[in-house]
């Protein structure tokens, strides 16, 4: 693994975010690390360019869930389509929800993460403190997200193009 990810999955089990068992299972196998730190919309509604991930994810309750989906081709088949792998990345707002709880009673302010129960998808969080004349508030923004998933899965691909996998995230 690279940079400190093993080192913050290891913490996580001191911390009792999630089980030792688990945990050695993920690290022991053949997986790839798909870190993303900035996003740009697909939207052809939304104007923009690449940018830093951040957005508050906590305290809202207008998010059914984060949906991450990921698409592959060989390397050198530039004029080839991306195709969509056959993994499912999602973390539903119950499964954050209680972990940001937990992390309510924490000092950390940044470097904090959140896995969903079948840890395919880690949330690199930051906690701020919002304060206005009337009420303090705390917050959690997410700041990077990690997908995690055997190698051999990274040329498992489903039909369709990024298009027909995007539509039902799209306004009509």
């Amino acid at each position: 693994m690279t940079n400190n990810y093993e080192e913050n999955i290891l913490k996580g089990v001191r911390e009792s975010s999630y089980s030792l068992d688990s945990s050695i299972e993920l690290l022991q196998k053949d997986v790839v690390q798909l870190h993303a730190p900035r996003y740009q919309s697909m939207r052809r509604d939304v104007i923009g360019c690449t940018q830093e991930m951040d957005f508050i994810l906590w305290p809202r309750n207008d998010i059914e869930k984060v949906v991450c989906l990921l698409f592959s081709k060989w390397k050198g088949t530039d004029g080839e389509p991306f195709r969509p792998v056959q993994a499912k990345f999602e973390f539903h707002h119950g499964d954050y929800e209680k972990q940001f709880l937990h992390l309510l009673s924490r000092k950390d302010k940044a470097g904090l993460i959140v896995n969903n129960p079948t840890q395919s998808i880690f949330l690199f969080i930051n906690r701020q403190h919002l304060q206005t004349p009337k009420t303090k508030a705390i917050i959690f923004k997410l700041c990077s997200v990690c997908l995690y998933l055997p190698q051999d899965q990274l040329t498992h691909w489903g039909v369709g193009t990024i298009e027909d996998h995007l539509r039902p995230y799209m306004p009509d």
